[in-house]
């Protein structure tokens, strides 16, 4: 996933927009939903990962082999950390936060307020260091985009954010560390 790209995506980001979903919803809608293959373009992933990932019960079923917003930003979260995360730990965190992925009953976040909850967070936290300064953005960010009663919930999201954070940064990490020594081989 390239660094110039919305976040889960190969679609390049001209600049930072914020929330990021609601520049692929229009597409959603357009097309009462997307195809596999529409879903494999955004995100840039094979269909066999897609559809391994629908069979495992980390996504939702599709309707009628239409995949819709709550599939494509659970798609995209999913892209963002896997990188740095075992993919079943990942299931387990959206688990965490959402409940059964093929239950949105269980889900006190919807799938596309996540996903854009994390690309702000993601933004709004780059170039800032240390638990106290990043908390206190994750805590803005929340109370911005959420009303949740319940301090447990909000507890259970918070740290969610910040192993989301954590892991977009050590793929980041991972990406430039993958560049430098591709620089170094090529130096030789």
């Amino acid at each position: 996933m390239p660094n110039n790209c919305i976040p889960g995506t190969v679609i390049p980001q001209a600049g930072v927009s914020v929330p990021m979903f609601s520049l692929l919803k229009p597409m959603i809608d357009a097309a009462d939903g997307l195809t596999l293959a529409q879903v494999s373009s955004i995100t840039g992933l094979d269909y066999s990962t897609i559809q391994n990932w629908v069979k495992r019960g980390f996504v939702a079923k599709t309707v009628n082999k239409k995949y819709y917003g709550r599939h494509l930003a659970r798609i995209m979260i999913i892209s963002i950390l896997r990188d740095s995360m075992r993919i079943e730990d990942v299931g387990e965190l959206l688990r965490l936060v959402n409940g059964d992925a093929s239950d949105e009953r269980d889900d006190f976040l919807p799938e596309q307020d996540l996903y854009d909850v994390m690309c702000e967070v993601i933004y709004k936290t780059n170039g800032i260091e240390g638990e106290s300064a990043i908390r206190a953005v994750v805590d803005k960010v929340i109370d911005a985009h959420l009303t949740l009663a319940d301090p447990t919930k909000k507890k259970t999201l918070e740290r969610a954010l910040f192993v989301m954070l954590y892991a977009y940064r050590a793929s980041d990490c991972k990406r430039e560390a993958e560049l430098y020594f591709n620089q170094m081989k090529g130096a030789e």
